[in-house]
């Protein structure tokens, strides 16, 4: 279980960035390239992604 909530919350984490960068028009090639809403949204699956790692690594340091 520790190992799918630190893939699973990494994996929010890198498209929480790529979304918040394509939403900000910082990187480019999409159809939501300037878009507001993935500039709302990215952050928000970013910071979900840090908060699921964060359990991974807790539950991983709570059986040692």
């Amino acid at each position: 279980m520790r190992w799918i909530l630190l893939v699973v919350g990494a994996l929010m984490l890198v498209v929480g960035l790529i979304w918040t960068l394509q939403g900000l028009n910082v990187l480019g090639g999409s159809a939501m390239t300037g878009q507001t809403l993935w500039a709302v949204v990215g952050p928000i699956v970013a910071i979900a992604g840090v908060v699921i790692v964060g359990l991974g690594v807790r539950r991983g340091t709570a059986r040692r």
